[in-house]
Parts: C-alpha cells; sequence; structure tokens
C-alpha cells in the first residue's frame, strides 16, 4: 500500500509541473549557439545498393514498339487419342531352370561306350533320395599288342538323406567292377604271347557303406562312418573301417577345435609274387588333432598337432606318432597379395583298393603299409591380379618313410606253382617298393574366370626326389603341367578343351628264372608326354543337348607305365538328356 501511494503522489506532482511550466511566458536563460564537433563514423544504413538495371533519366529515349501476337486457330478434324503414360518395361533374361536328374551316353572308336546316370528325388521338404551310375569301357585295339588290352569300369552309389531340426544325417552305399587286362609284356623278350590273351584278364569288385551325421549347435560338429570291402578274382580280399568326429573343447573362454579318428585295415593275397606262401596285413590307428586359431589383424595362426597310435596287428608292433600342424595367412594387400606357409604332418594308410585305383596293373602280390609323412613344410603367395584374374605360388618340401612307390615285376622265365593263371609274371604287372624320399617341389597356378562364359586356367609344378635305398624314385615324374579352358560360344553353342603334360619317369625290371644267366637289372626311363583333349557341344533345348569330344589329339604314341602303350586318338559323340521326376 505504502509503495502504491508513493507512485500516485509521484504522478500527481509531475503533472503540476508540466502545467506550471506550459504557463511561462519567459525563460531565464538566454538562447545561446553550441557547436559540437565530433568526427563522422558512418554506420550499415548510411550505404545503398546500386541497382542492378539502372533508372534512365534521357529524355530521348527510344520507346519499344509493342508488338502483338495473333494465332489463327483452325479446326482439323482427328480420331487421334492420347495414351496415358505407362513406364519402360526392362527384358528380364529368362531364368535358368535347374532339373534335378540327367542321363549322358556317349559311344566312339576303339569300341568305347562312356554312361551316366544322375539321379536325385526330393521326398520331402526334409528327405531326399538319390543315387549315380557311371561305365566306361572300350573294346580296346592299340597296334603292335600282343595280348587283349580291353577294359571296364561300372559304379554304382545310392544315398538317403534328412535334415532335421538341429542336425543332419545321411546313409549311402554301392559297388564297384573294374576289368583290366596285363597287355604290357616287354617286347625284347617275347616275339609271342607266352599266355592266352583270356588269360591276362583281371576284375576288381568291392563294395561299400557309409553314413554321416552333422549338428547345427553342439560341441560335436559331426561324424562319419564308412566299411569297405575289396578285392580280386585271385582271392585277395581287404577290409577297412574308418570313423571320424570332430568337436570343440572349451578351454579358459576359448575353443580348442578337434579331430579324432579311427582306422582300421585288413587284407590278405593268396600268394607272394615270387613265393607260394600267403602275405597277410592289417593295423588300426587311433588319431587325434586338436588345434587353436590365432587372429591379429590382417595375421592368421593355426596352433596344432597331431597324435597317432598305430597297432599293427599281424607283427604286434606298437607305435606313437607325433606331427605338427601349423599353418599362418596373413594379407600383406588386401585380397591381391597374401602370404601363407605352414609344416604338418600325418600317418598316410595305404590301401590294395588306393593302389589299383591309381594303377589298375598291379599284381595280386603286394605287401601293404602305411607311409610316415614326418613333416610337409610349404610356403608361398596368393591372390588376385584382378577381379578375374587369381594366382597360387607354392614351394614344398615332404620328408616321408615308407613312401610307397610303383616298380615294374620282374620278367619270371619259369612261374612258380602248379596254376596255369599265374599270368602277370611276365613282366606285365606292377608291384609296389617302400624307401625314404625326399621331395622338393615349386609349383604355381593361374585362373582366369573372365565371366560365365569363359574360363581359363594353367598349372605347373616342378620336383626333386632323393631316396635311400632305391636308385630312382620310380615312375614319379620330374615335371607336370595341365591347362584347361571352357567357353560359352553362344546361348546354344559351348565348348571346352585340356590337355596336360606329364616329364620323364624312371623304371627297373630285371629277368629271373632258374636257366636265365644272372644279368644287371635295366633302367629305363619313359619319355614325357603331352595329351590334348577337347569337346564341343549344342544344347538343343533346356533338356537335350548333344556333344563330341577328341582325346590324344595329337595322336601320341607314349607309355603311361613301362610296357604299358595308350590309345591314340580317340573320338566320341554322345548326348545329355536332363529331366525331373
Amino acid at each position: 500500500m505504502k509503495i502504491k501511494f508513493l507512485i500516485f503522489i509521484i504522478t500527481i506532482s509531475s503533472s503540476l509541473s508540466f502545467t506550471f511550466a506550459q504557463e511561462r511566458t519567459k525563460d531565464t536563460i538566454d538562447d545561446q549557439v553550441v557547436n559540437v564537433v565530433k568526427p563522422y563514423t558512418p554506420t550499415i544504413s548510411d550505404a545503398f545498393k546500386i541497382k542492378d538495371t539502372p533508372k534512365l533519366s534521357d529524355s530521348n529515349m527510344v520507346k519499344k514498339k509493342e508488338v502483338k501476337y495473333n494465332i489463327f486457330s483452325i479446326p482439323v478434324a482427328s480420331t487421334f487419342t492420347p495414351a496415358k503414360g505407362k513406364a519402360a518395361k526392362v527384358d528380364k533374361a529368362k531364368p535358368v531352370y535347374l532339373y534335378d536328374n540327367y542321363a549322358s551316353l556317349g559311344v566312339g572308336t576303339y569300341t568305347t561306350i562312356l554312361g551316366e546316370v544322375y539321379l536325385n528325388h526330393e521326398l520331402s521338404n526334409t528327405e531326399n533320395v538319390g543315387g549315380y551310375f557311371s561305365h566306361h569301357s572300350s573294346g580296346g585295339g592299340i597296334d603292335g599288342l600282343l595280348l587283349d588290352d580291353s577294359f571296364a569300369k561300372t559304379g554304382l552309389n545310392a544315398y538317403y538323406s534328412q535334415k532335421l531340426r538341429d542336425f543332419s544325417w545321411k546313409v549311402n552305399g554301392g559297388f564297384d567292377i573294374m576289368t583290366y587286362n596285363w597287355y604290357g609284356l616287354p617286347e625284347d623278350f617275347f616275339s609271342e604271347a607266352p599266355v592266352d590273351q583270356n588269360d591276362t584278364r583281371h576284375t576288381f569288385s568291392g563294395f561299400h557303406l557309409g553314413g554321416k551325421l552333422k549338428f547345427d549347435d553342439a560341441i560335436i560338429k559331426d561324424g562319419s562312418v564308412r566299411f569297405r570291402r575289396f578285392g580280386d578274382d585271385y582271392d585277395s580280399g581287404e577290409n577297412r573301417f574308418v570313423a571320424t568326429t570332430s568337436f570343440d573343447v572349451p578351454v579358459q573362454g576359448e575353443e580348442i577345435s578337434t579331430e579324432f579318428y579311427i582306422d582300421y585295415i585288413g587284407g590278405s593275397f593268396d600268394n607272394g609274387f615270387s613265393s607260394p606262401d600267403e602275405i597277410k596285413y592289417g593295423n588300426v590307428t587311433f588319431g587325434l588333432s586338436p588345434s587353436f586359431q590365432l587372429k591379429q589383424d590382417d595375421l592368421t595362426v593355426n596352433l596344432g598337432l597331431r597324435l597317432v597310435y598305430l597297432n599293427d596287428t599281424e607283427f604286434s608292433d606298437n607305435q606313437f606318432f607325433i606331427y605338427p600342424n601349423i599353418e599362418a595367412t596373413y594379407r600383406l594387400v588386401d585380397e591381391i597379395l597374401i602370404a601363407y606357409g605352414g609344416i604338418t604332418g600325418q600317418l598316410q594308410q595305404n590301401s590294395y583298393y588306393d593302389f589299383a585305383n591309381e594303377n589298375p596293373f598291379v599284381s595280386p602280390t603286394l605287401f601293404v603299409v602305411p607311409t610316415d609323412q614326418r613333416f610337409n613344410g610349404f610356403i608361398g603367395l596368393k591372390g588376385k591380379l584382378s577381379n578375374n584374374v587369381s594366382y597360387n605360388i607354392k614351394g614344398n618340401y615332404y620328408s616321408e618313410g615308407n613312401k610307397a612307390l610303383f616298380k615294374a615285376n620282374n620278367i619270371n622265365s619259369e612261374p612258380f606253382g602248379d596254376r596255369d593263371d599265374i599270368n602277370y609274371q611276365f613282366g606285365n604287372s606292377f608291384g609296389v617298393v617302400y624307401d625314404d624320399v625326399n621331395t622338393f617341389s615349386v609349383g604355381g597356378e593361374l585362373n582366369i574366370d573372365v565371366n560365365r562364359n569363359f574360363t581359363l586356367g594353367f598349372k605347373g609344378e616342378y620336383f626333386s626326389y632323393n631316396t635311400d635305398e632305391q636308385s630312382e624314385a620310380w615312375n614319379l615324374p620330374d615335371v607336370t603341367g595341365s591347362i584347361f579352358m571352357d567357353v560359352q560360344i553362344t546361348e546354344k553353342w559351348f565348348a571346352g578343351a585340356s590337355a596336360f603334360y606329364v616329364g620323364e619317369r624312371k623304371d627297373q625290371q630285371e629277368r629271373i628264372g632258374p636257366f636265365v644267366n644272372p644279368n644287371p637289372p635295366i633302367t629305363t626311363t619313359l619319355e614325357s608326354y603331352f595329351d590334348a583333349n577337347a569337346h564341343v557341344g549344342y544344347k538343343v533345348n533346356d533338356q537335350l543337348s548333344v556333344f563330341a569330344k577328341v582325346n590324344n589329339m595329337l595322336n601320341q604314341d607314349y607309355e603311361r607305365y613301362l610296357n604299358f602303350p595308350v590309345q591314340g586318338i580317340q573320338a566320341l559323340a554322345g548326348a545329355t538328356y536332363q529331366f525331373d521326376f
């Protein structure tokens, strides 16, 4: 209230003072002239903007003449009706339909028949069943041979698989039949066949059963088992059982990847090459391979080892092996230049099945033991020269104990035994010898993948061997090389080519018998060879296509093994049909 009262008194006083000031007729203060001197200080408001279009004040300025435009509209009869605008359509490529099954059949020179059938049927979203059948045979006909050189190879495999919520599994089985002839007689010793042509035929046969199991999210990743029975028509037989599994072992927050396997093999041959005594062999190995991966920036290192226990069931001998298992990669320039290296080792299980598939002219008189690959040291560079060109350069050094080498069997002028079918003792078969071999190799490969229509690849490798007891590394080449190419010429036409080069190899053979003068064994150098092949095909429609192939285009008369020449130029034509059930 006091404040309001004071404001009221001040307001009344001011009004009275103003009234008195108006009523004064004369001011007591005289007029004075006051000059204020102050330097000029311009401000922004004093500035003005120059007009873009100046205004002319010239009275003689020419005036723009006014122009009038007239449009004369003339009606024209027309039936044109403008359509509504639409977005332009992009032509889409027709998607390639992939069929689940196919059958292929071809026939050619040397009475060659080549056939394949692949089947795959989806029983449900989680179940599949299928199989594969293959056949390759030839009636033979190589010039200058004294014995039949025909062969046939047939195989059948079937499988069933199922995918469940947390794991998937698969079972499979099949059988194989291979028929060959020991046709490679030494021409220096025989002017006519020492046996009937039909007696040189021998047949390998076998069957296998197996299964695989894979878990999606569990400590045990996967597992597999396989049993194989393999033998021939000379009372030879071999059983092999292999079981493997892999799992992760957690240790202080880290995982150690581990593999474990059991490998059993046992077999027998009715007799030896120069002895009627039966040959038996067998062993079982247990292997454990833990490894740990380290990653830091561009460096990746896998640290591990292999522990193998070997029990020789025939000689009651036990051995324990420790092998390194170390690999490392370092990205020097992203994907362009990657350096890698390592040192590994393993106990390699040899088998009659593997020997017969690599060299079908072996005699049923082999002794089978495992190979001790003490270490394999390697170093290399790999990467990409561009998005379409990749390369790999690598050097290796192997140290192997009891390495298996194919060596020609001796020429036995007086075969032992009472059997009439001992027809592999005339220098026309091969045995296996073992030796400690150190191997140095250097090689490289180049792959060019321009697009889906053109691929090209090169590969080559040089080898140098150092043996312990054998004078040479028998039947191992000093140089190998290969090239392949595939071209999609048009939508309908396609073609391809391949070639491989194998350098010189060495083999040794000796003539033995009670009436043969002792002579040192003869070492033979097998010449290098180059084999070129090509094929062309035409797609009749989405399901049917026809093809033609030519092998050994240069008609090279070379020997893959001692005294075993190969067929000359070969031509084959056929068709492939794709289908669904």
